[in-house]
């Protein structure tokens, strides 16, 4: 009888291995939703840009969207992250937002060519702390090792800075009372977003050195 229980002990998951395996199911489960999401997104994006091809903003805010989250389907599984459900509802809220947005046209507070270049300016600087980054980044806030270089001497979340200009550049060339609501809503999400992921990166000596160096984390002099 103790041989058979010492083998079934012995075969028999882990707690710490049924966790990974839930962890992987709803990663599995993320990515899949975020591609389907995503690609719907983009065929009606690109369906309102075929009947107004002057409408850059629009094609930039598929491409910025697509860099955003058809890179976080490749990204590396983090060994911790962040799992509180205020955590994970406003990192899914800050991250599907786009399915919320006015994609008909609205209002020219400026010209379209000037939110393109703010568009394009966002996207670059995204790309390059994406670089950076490597593939160190996610949905979920979560320690995927600390980086102090490139983008991140700036300030300490360089990829929110990109979204901050690229979707300013949008709303000024599609405004309009609910792309406005959309970005209010949003920039509160990233901001409870932003606080979780110091609070679990700050558990780690090397960030909080880091963050004595870096004093801002968005917004260079303001936040």
């Amino acid at each position: 009888m103790q041989e058979y229980q010492a083998y079934r002990d012995q075969c028999s998951p882990s707690p710490a291995t049924r966790i990974d395996l839930r962890e992987l199911l709803v990663e599995a489960g993320l990515r899949s939703t975020t591609a389907i999401l995503l690609a719907g997104f983009a065929y009606v994006a690109i369906r309102q840009w075929l009947a107004d091809p002057t409408r850059f903003t629009l094609l930039l805010l598929v491409l910025a969207h697509c860099l955003t989250l058809g890179l976080s389907l490749f990204v590396r599984v983090p060994k911790k992250r962040d799992w509180n459900p205020v955590t994970v509802i406003c990192s899914l809220g800050a991250s599907y937002y786009f399915l919320a947005i006015q994609l008909a046209p609205g209002n020219h507070l400026v010209p379209e060519i000037f939110g393109a270049g703010l568009q394009a300016a966002g996207l670059a600087w995204q790309i390059y702390a994406k670089l950076t980054l490597r593939f160190s980044f996610g949905i979920l806030p979560a320690n995927r090792g600390i980086v102090s270089h490139g983008a991140y001497r700036f300030v300490r979340h360089p990829i929110y800075l990109g979204y901050v200009i690229a979707d300013v550049g949008f709303l000024l060339t599609n405004f309009g009372l609910q792309n406005l609501l959309v970005c209010a809503g949003l920039y509160l999400l990233q901001y409870v977003r932003i606080y979780r992921e110091e609070k679990l990166l700050s558990d780690d000596p090397e960030y909080r050195r880091y963050r004595e160096k870096v004093r801002y984390r968005v917004l260079p002099g303001l936040y």
